[in-house]
């Protein structure tokens, strides 16, 4: 097979690797954040998302995006852990 290819899907896995752990502090930051900001529940964060809004709808809202920068994380897990085995199996060839 050739070499260079073969490098550039390692390189590739070893990014895709890099961007899920950055991912995942971040995701880590954003809940430690979340959690302090609903445990003491500042006045002026309702004032900062709009005029009527309330803890409950900051709070279901937060949760999702979380959730959702979750699961996008996940699938680039799995992307990940597919280039890895590709370029084992490029190596072995």
């Amino acid at each position: 097979m050739n070499d260079a290819f073969e490098k550039k899907v390692r390189a590739a896995a070893a990014a895709a690797w890099w961007v899920v752990l950055i991912g995942y502090a971040l995701l880590l930051v954003t809940w430690v954040i979340y959690v302090i900001m609903v445990h003491s529940q500042p006045s002026w964060l309702p004032a900062m998302w709009g005029p009527d809004v309330n803890w409950a709808f900051m709070q279901t809202v937060s949760l999702w995006l979380m959730g959702v920068f979750k699961l996008l994380l996940w699938f680039m897990f799995l992307a990940a852990l597919w280039l890895t085995l590709w370029a084992k199996y490029l190596r072995k060839l």
